[in-house]
């Protein structure tokens, strides 16, 4: 009983050193000074100057835009490369997932620098579309690790005996590999999408004059002092993510019962 309390008072105190940060940056959010060590009064000033800040709900904006474009198209090149993966055998799948590896392994500033050089190779002009094309490539092999491990306990027999019966290999995979996988493909578009809002390093690297998501108005305003705007933002997306969480909570929930 004892080192039960003991091991409960300890995870207590692991939690609390890592959300008291956490905790202070949301109650600061409404303190009425820009003191950032004296609560001086509570206020909602700051999230009014939030939502009237014309280059924040900019950032918003291009943010949002990138992310959701980004998790429709990861999503659907993720699922397609999973299936394909999943399907074909010997030295090429070994590869492709090795290959799928190492955007993942790397540093985000090795392939932020290694974009960079591509697109200038290329001659594109750095804007919203090549951060957009940056976060697809990194976003894209997440989908595709959430995705496999849903096609590897899907009944193998299934698609078979679909296409014996008569289906053609697309209505196959509309009918029935998809809804067998649909919890990891939505699980791979909630990574997707929190992978986009959460990046800097590669969005900083390649993006272009006048074009900034969340990560990097928040850079820029930090070097020029914190402001308390950059608090009210930052719960705002706080509670965004914990939002997410929860539904990748009630999807894994799921999950378990559909395996019961």
């Amino acid at each position: 009983m004892v080192k039960k309390i003991l091991k409960n008072g300890y995870a207590s105190l692991i939690f609390l050193f890592l959300y008291a940060p956490i905790l202070v940056l949301i109650i600061f959010s409404f303190n009425e000074s820009k003191s950032r060590g004296t609560f001086t009064g509570f206020t909602l000033k700051w999230y009014q100057d939030l939502f009237t800040n014309e280059a924040v709900m900019v950032a918003l904006r291009n943010t949002l835009v990138i992310a959701l474009a980004t998790t429709v198209v990861s999503t659907v090149l993720g699922t397609l490369a999973a299936i394909g993966i999943h399907f074909s055998r010997g030295i090429f799948k070994k590869t492709a997932l090795n290959l799928n590896y190492l955007p993942i392994l790397n540093p985000d500033v090795v392939i932020a620098v290694s974009l960079m050089a591509l697109y200038r190779f290329m001659g594109l002009n750095f804007g919203l579309l090549t951060v957009l094309l940056s976060h697809i490539t990194f976003c894209t092999p997440y989908v595709v690790l959430a995705v496999l491990p849903k096609l590897k306990q899907m009944n193998v027999h299934l698609a078979e005996a679909a296409m014996d019966l008569g289906a053609t290999p697309m209505y196959a995979l509309r009918k029935v590999i998809l809804p067998e996988i649909m919890p990891g493909i939505i699980t791979g578009a909630l990574m997707a999408f929190t992978l986009s809002v959460d990046d800097f390093a590669i969005s900083f690297f390649t993006t272009g004059h006048g074009v900034q998501n969340l990560s990097i108005l928040i850079f820029s305003m930090a070097r020029r002092g914190i402001n308390p705007v950059i608090n009210a933002l930052s719960t705002f997306m706080l509670i965004g993510f914990f939002l997410l969480l929860i539904i990748m909570n009630k999807v894994s929930r799921k999950e378990e019962q559909d395996v019961e």
